[in-house]
């Protein structure tokens, strides 16, 4: 298949190496030009100097890149070029309104849009253990699939355009719970003067185990959070939440409260930390 994709940064530039590995044809771009040629480098991949350059006779346009206005500008610009019938697969996480906005605009010109956030981080991508939460057109998904399973685990089909956005919401709801909750029970076990290790073996396998437990309890123990998603990005993400939650009437008490921590955090300097480091705000 003749792919082109569009943000070779932490997330894009593993998942477009993954497609070259399985035998795609695969045109990459970022605004970046050392990005893109680092990554060219690396894979042997294609690079183009514009988006129109990468996206010309594409039948699979994918992207990751940074927000709604990003996307919009980068789907703008390539929908002229692809191939009619061509498919295009934005893994960013956006709002559901601009995930809908653009899948009219591709139909109008014979081309499938299909809202496609990703749960699994940088290390997901490296790994090909991406999860895809989709909304749009099932066909076209469907036709799609195998190449976005080259990176990923699991490709869900949830509903309309707008649809994978809105189960991202979700996602990012759940996470900022657990990381809470993570960052109290370290913050109340170092205050009781326990051990941290010996808790987290105590607890890991039982009720209280997560992925976050297990991922990040130790690091955030030792006060590290050098270690993926950065507040930054989760910020963005809750934004896009909370407004939405503004919209369709959902109580979200505690992922506001969540929220404000993280504003915190970035008032400590932490804009780049990982998501974990709701712990540094609590002492010791």
């Amino acid at each position: 298949m003749k792919i082109a994709f569009a943000g070779l940064g932490v997330m894009g530039a593993p998942m477009a190496r993954h497609l070259l590995a399985a035998g795609h044809a695969v045109t990459g771009f970022n605004r970046s030009p050392a990005k893109a040629g680092a990554w060219a480098t690396s894979t042997g991949g294609t690079i183009a100097p514009t988006v129109a350059r990468a996206a010309d006779g594409a039948e699979l346009f994918i992207l990751c890149v940074g927000n709604d206005d990003d996307v919009r500008e980068v789907v703008t610009e390539a929908l002229p070029y692809l191939a009619v019938g061509s498919v295009i697969v934005d893994h960013t996480t956006t709002s559901a309104k601009v995930a809908r906005e653009l899948s009219v605009l591709a139909g109008e010109v014979g081309r499938f849009f299909i809202d496609a956030p990703v749960s699994g981080g940088q290390a997901g991508a490296e790994n090909g253990q991406l999860s895809v939460m989709a909304g749009g057109d099932a066909e076209a998904l469907a036709r799609v699939e195998p190449a976005l399973m080259t990176y990923a685990k699991a490709v869900k089909h949830m509903g309309p355009s707008g649809a994978g956005q809105l189960t991202k919401m979700v996602n990012q709801i759940a996470i900022a719970g657990v990381v809470q909750g993570l960052a109290e029970a370290v913050h109340f076990a170092k205050s009781a003067g326990l051990d941290t290790d010996a808790v987290y073996d105590a607890i890991s396998k039982g009720a209280a185990q997560s992925w976050q437990m297990d991922n990040r309890w130790k690091t955030a123990a030792q006060g590290e959070f050098d270690f993926g998603f950065a507040v930054d990005w989760m910020r963005k993400d809750l934004g896009l939440v909370l407004d939405e939650a503004r919209a369709n009437g959902a109580t979200l008490e505690l992922t506001t409260l969540v929220d404000g921590y993280y504003a915190e955090v970035q008032a400590m300097g932490g804009n780049r930390w990982d998501t974990s480091s709701l712990k540094a705000r609590l002492k010791p």
